[in-house]
């Protein structure tokens, strides 16, 4: 196993809440604006990001907002819905 992909060691990820390790997970899936013109309509990555905050959301009793989260992840893998139009173009 490559260095840039081992886990680190189990102490340190004890040290961690269940939370705060979702929302970790969370913060590196989220596509950053930097990358989201690039990323946009990834459909991996969108799932990614969505089944991430999914997570956070049932990890602190949301229920709802982790099935909306879930069902947009759904929707980028079945490819029921895409990537809207960038709102900073096409305006006059």
């Amino acid at each position: 196993m490559s260095q840039s992909t081992q886990l680190p060691q189990t102490s340190q990820l004890n040290e961690l809440s269940t939370l705060e390790l979702a929302q970790a997970l969370m913060q590196r899936l989220s596509i950053s604006p930097d990358d989201w013109h690039r990323l946009k309509s990834n459909r991996n990555s969108r799932a990614n990001e969505q089944v991430a905050a999914a997570i956070v959301y049932l990890l602190k009793n949301q229920p709802q907002e982790a099935q909306a989260r879930l069902e947009q992840a759904v929707g980028w893998l079945d490819r029921s819905i895409s990537a809207p139009p960038c709102p900073t173009h096409g305006k006059s």
